[in-house]
């Protein structure tokens, strides 16, 4: 995909769904976006940031609720 194309969509994602009210709707918008940034590096980059102090599943990643 094309750099722009995904900064282009993470931003409408943003601007679309951003404002719904519910931290469980933006959960899911910050996702949505993280989604179409990291594109096939998504699973990876999502495993990473679960990882810490206390093995793999120290922490957890909420993909919210779509609005």
């Amino acid at each position: 995909m094309k750099k722009s194309w995904k900064i282009n969509t993470a931003i409408d994602i943003g601007i679309r769904y951003g404002g719904i009210d519910g931290a469980h709707h933006k959960t899911w918008v910050i996702d949505q976006m993280l989604r179409t940034l990291a594109d096939k590096n998504y699973d990876e980059i999502i495993r990473k940031s679960c990882e810490g102090e206390d093995g793999p599943n120290t922490y957890f990643h909420d993909c919210g609720i779509a609005p």
